[in-house]
């Protein structure tokens, strides 16, 4: 299964100028990252970060007509960071948990 990088690892600004990697986990794995598997990645990433922040959250975003359900996990990145390695290492994980345990994701519209 290929997956479209643009989409899978988005590298923004966040507060105070520093930067963090977002993972679209939910969208393309139709569920949320355990725990082992966030814990699994902070392995991973340590030779390249030295220290590691992660943050995995379940967002719901509600209206009248639609629910969105986002499961995103962000990594902060120090100045320092080698980017091009931490988005390297973040696809591999991302990609091998996705192949291995996939939910359907299911469109139910609200009449």
């Amino acid at each position: 299964m290929g997956y479209n990088e643009e989409v899978l690892t988005v590298l923004r600004e966040a507060s105070g100028g520093s930067r963090e990697l977002r993972i679209n986990f939910g969208v393309f794995a139709g569920r949320s990252a355990t725990p082992a598997e966030i814990d699994q990645l902070a392995q991973m990433l340590l030779p390249e970060l030295g220290d590691v922040t992660i943050t995995a959250e379940d967002r719901r975003e509600l209206n009248e007509s639609s629910e969105t359900s986002l499961h995103q996990v962000r990594i902060d990145l120090p100045e320092t960071a080698d980017v091009e390695r931490v988005i390297e290492v973040a696809e591999e994980w991302a990609q091998a948990h996705i192949e291995d345990r996939h939910a359907d994701v299911v469109d139910v519209r609200i009449a």
